[in-house]
């Protein structure tokens, strides 16, 4: 495999930036709980410096024009739509998938969400989420919140990855053809994830383990990317893609209990064999449709 120059300048300056800024925040005595505010504005940080990477490449060092080089238009076709309703269909199946796993099972009360929230929320907190009236069940609720925030305040911190692994990656190696290209990128995608998996992120209970997990999940995830990337004729619309599956994501295990981070949710087991079925699924597209 060769290695332009261009993606390499990429790569040192995503993964150096990225992996500089999570050491900085965990030196200077960062709160490591995923749900503080600090680390949220980290995340954020870590999210959108695949995007600074591509902007210093193109117009630092080649003097590019972004549009001229990433297809960055809105032109509508039905693979927007499937961009946008897919996350829900994948986190609905890996729910189904989760209550195969032994040990789990359906929770309409919610409490093994409560359960997986002991440890970051303290009992006040908790016992305000119990108590909270809403006018329908949070599972609806929580779809209907993840289907507005996916094509809003999700679709740009998504485009911040976006433009680096499915725009100025996924054309570096395209001349591998559609299933290299996507499980390279998807490969280098997972590494990256690393120094925020290690602190918690996604797999709070087990960290280490959760780096190789989250390997296998961006390595399986990616021919679905791709292939919206390719389809729709725009990296926004997998920035919409990836706004949606960060937002939806959740619904996969709010009506479960038991388990653990390493076998329920879309990042877990659970999640992973429905990714495999749906690569056999793109696997049988044709080429055409594929490339």
């Amino acid at each position: 495999m060769k290695i332009s120059f261009k993606l390499s300048l990429y790569l040192i300056f995503t993964f150096g930036i990225s992996w500089s800024l999570v050491m900085g925040y965990s030196l200077a005595g960062g709160n490591l709980s995923p749900m503080s505010t600090g680390f949220m504005i980290m995340a954020l940080g870590f999210m959108l410096t695949p995007m600074v990477s591509v902007i210093l490449v193109e117009k630092l060092f080649l003097k590019s024009r972004l549009g001229s080089v990433y297809p960055l238009n809105f032109r509508w076709n039905r693979w927007w739509l499937i961009a946008w309703l897919s996350p829900l269909a994948i986190a609905l199946a890996t729910f189904g998938a989760g209550l195969l796993v032994p040990g789990v099972e359906f929770s309409p009360g919610m409490e093994g969400m409560f359960d997986r929230f002991s440890n970051i929320l303290t009992p006040e907190q908790l016992e305000q989420m119990r108590n909270t009236p809403l006018p329908v069940h949070p599972f609806f609720l929580t779809i209907v919140q993840g289907l507005i925030a996916g094509i809003t305040i999700n679709a740009p911190a998504g485009f911040g990855e976006e433009l680096g692994w499915r725009g100025l990656m996924l054309k570096e190696l395209s001349y591998l053809g559609f299933w290299k290209a996507s499980w390279i990128t998807g490969l280098v995608w997972g590494i990256w994830h690393a120094p925020v998996i290690m602190m918690g992120h996604n797999y709070p209970d087990h960290p280490m383990a959760g780096v190789a997990m989250m390997i296998i999940f961006c390595v399986l995830i990616s021919p679905f990317f791709t292939l919206v990337a390719l389809r729709s004729g725009s990296t926004i619309a997998a920035a919409v893609l990836h706004g949606s599956f960060n937002a939806l994501s959740g619904i996969a295990v709010l009506l479960l209990k038991g388990g653990n981070d390493l076998l329920t949710g879309v990042t877990g087991a659970a999640g992973l064999a429905v990714l495999v079925v749906l690569n056999l699924i793109i696997l049988k597209l044709p080429a055409t449709v594929r490339d």
